[in-house]
């Protein structure tokens, strides 16, 4: 067995009926052992942070010292110390020989005193019948310190091993841990309960009324009839929080099983509000400001089926040639065909006054979208396209049926503040022109960025970014505008105006067939909220489907401050150009909610 020494001083001490003091005067906490061990006790110990918080009640300093014997017990097991001598004195006497009922006055010193006595290692650590393939924690083993949290780790993974073969009642049995005090060792003999091999049965729906019950089975995807999975229960339940529809999602595990051992799970759902309204605004001493605005239904149909209608206006006193707006509507239903695919259809107007042209758009589109994991998600789908467009070669008007694959692997923490992890988004969009102004060919984005911190708390981050496009198969003159490529501004260089960089075609200004972008950003943590980044963007855009030596390039370099907010940080940046055509000089400013990447 275990055991450890409370040493309890005798006798008894006169306690007087005077009024509380107003805080404890004097509080000595010594530890025999080192610093990480002292400090493991004092994070423990109650009185240690009655301390901090100036608590002047007698009654409370006594309670406190009376529950720090098992805490400090706890904290000594935690660090694998099984004969320890603790000591905790009020004004002289033993915490544990004053009643919790004695009316106390004036405590002036209170003394902890903790012998911890030598650190135990494992003479046995066995624990069995484990599943194929249970990996046990590694301080788990003969001749390792013996802490008491590894002992538990084993214990859990175990029956997680069995578990995530099927066996959902397993449970820990007999257990046998002594401590061999005289050869500071302790035997650790653990028997695991597999339990039966279980499936699942029926998806038992307790609230989520909004939603037909069909389409809730159908989302969740319970493989009923299966070998139970955590990983596929957890799976479902990812799949209802998704809909955003519940503001809550509990899959409960029955107690009892039913025939042929499958167990019901008891979907456990709070539907919060269908509606919701959102605006935004982003500020550039070039671009001007952009407004936008959002109303989405989370449940249109009662299916959990989604549409978000959105709106924007960009160029509000810019300098990029005009006000551009757009009007979206997106309408989604989750687990068509698949539980992890979403229908969407997508319909988007827009007006666009760039610099090199103006165009009115009209598009209209429907796929899927596949959530292949956590991690992977693709989308693939048919689209038509239709853009009038206005240059200074004239006016031509394209119509393209367009069938866009994509595929994005995320694996960021926070998509708004990063890092760490990666991101890689990567489209190809084939088209037919379906007039004879439009050609055949496609178009080819990729996005990745990658973000590495370091320091204490990770107060620095290095974040990294290569984007580009390449137009293939098509004249250019036979893609649209907007499909073309260009450099300058918040998305690709900082510093350089809006589209600054583009190419001559037929001797009028134009965007490329291709591009390449890059981006670093130094992050730095002043304090817990503010913060500031060090930059540098740099772009090419060639006239063919891959930048060539003859194309012209640009780059920038500025400063940014970060305000950290509960939505994400503020952003803040400066930038000015460093090199590109026609000697640019200046600075711009850019103002946004979340990282420029």
């Amino acid at each position: 067995m275990i055991a450890i020494r409370v040493v309890a001083v005798l006798g008894f001490a006169i306690l007087g009926l005077s009024s509380p003091a107003s805080a404890l005067n004097d509080l000595v906490f010594r530890v025999s052992g080192d610093e990480d061990l002292t400090d493991n006790l004092r994070n423990a110990s109650l009185l240690v942070a009655a301390e901090a918080e100036d608590v002047t009640d007698p009654q409370e300093l006594l309670a406190a010292a009376r529950a720090d014997y098992g805490r400090l017990i706890g904290a000594l097991y935690n660090q694998g110390h099984y004969a320890g001598v603790i000591n905790i004195l009020v004004d002289g006497t033993e915490a544990t020989q004053i009643s919790p009922l004695t009316r106390l006055g004036a405590i002036d010193r209170i003394e902890v005193m903790v012998e911890p006595g030598p650190a135990y290692d494992f003479s046995r650590a066995d624990i069995a019948p484990l599943a194929e393939g249970t990996e046990l924690p590694e301080g788990f083993a003969i001749g390792q310190t013996a802490r008491s949290p590894v002992v538990a780790d084993a214990a859990a993974a175990a029956v997680s091993g069995w578990r995530d073969v099927g066996n959902a009642k397993a449970e820990i049995g007999d257990q046998r841990v002594v401590a061999q005090h005289g050869q500071n060792t302790l035997a650790v003999d653990i028997d695991v309960v597999p339990g039966p091999r279980v499936t699942f049965g029926d998806l038992i729906l307790n609230g989520g009324d909004a939603v037909r019950p069909e389409r809730l089975r159908a989302i969740a995807g319970l493989p009923t009839g299966e070998v139970f999975s955590p990983a596929e229960l957890q799976q479902s339940a990812d799949r209802l929080r998704r809909t955003q529809v519940f503001s809550s999602v509990a899959l409960i595990e029955s107690e009892t099983l039913g025939p042929n051992n499958q167990m019901d799970i008891t979907a456990q759902l709070a539907t919060q509000r269908p509606r919701r309204i959102g605006f935004g605004a982003e500020l550039s001493s070039v671009d001007g400001t952009t407004l936008s605005a959002y109303w989405l239904h989370r449940n249109l149909l009662g299916g959990a089926e989604r549409f978000r209608v959105d709106g924007e206006v960009a160029g509000l006193g810019g300098a990029t040639g005009g006000i551009d707006y757009s009007l979206r509507a997106r309408f989604q239903r989750p687990a068509t065909f698949s539980p992890n695919n979403t229908f969407f259809i997508d319909t988007e107007l827009s007006h666009l006054e760039e610099p090199d042209f103006t165009s009115d758009t009209a598009a209209l589109g429907f796929g899927i979208e596949r959530r292949v994991n956590d991690q992977i998600t693709i989308s693939y789908g048919l689209a038509y396209r239709y853009s009038n467009v206005r240059d200074d070669a004239g006016e031509r008007n394209y119509s393209l049926l367009t069938a866009p694959l994509s595929a994005t692997y995320d694996t960021r923490e926070q998509p708004l503040d990063a890092k760490r992890g990666f991101y890689v988004d990567v489209t190809a969009t084939p088209f037919l022109g379906l007039n004879e102004e439009s050609g055949d060919g496609g178009r080819l984005t990729f996005d990745a960025r990658s973000y590495l911190s370091f320091g204490a708390e990770d107060r620095f981050t290095v974040a990294a970014r290569v984007q580009g496009g390449s137009i293939v198969g098509a004249d250019l003159r036979d893609v649209p505008n907007d499909y073309r490529f260009y450099s300058g501004g918040g998305g690709t260089v900082r510093g350089q105006e809006y589209q600054a960089l583009d190419i001559e075609l037929d001797g009028v200004e134009s965007g490329g067939a291709s591009f390449l972008g890059l981006q670093a950003e130094l992050r730095a943590g002043l304090t817990d909220s503010i913060g500031v980044v060090a930059f540098a963007d740099f772009g090419i855009v060639g006239r063919d489907s891959f930048p060539g030596s003859d194309s012209d390039s640009h780059s920038g370099a500025g400063l940014g401050l970060r305000y950290l907010t509960p939505i994400g940080p503020i952003r803040l940046d400066v930038a000015t150009p460093i090199s590109g055509p026609g000697n640019p000089s200046g600075y711009e400013i850019y103002v946004g909610i979340g990282q420029a990447f």
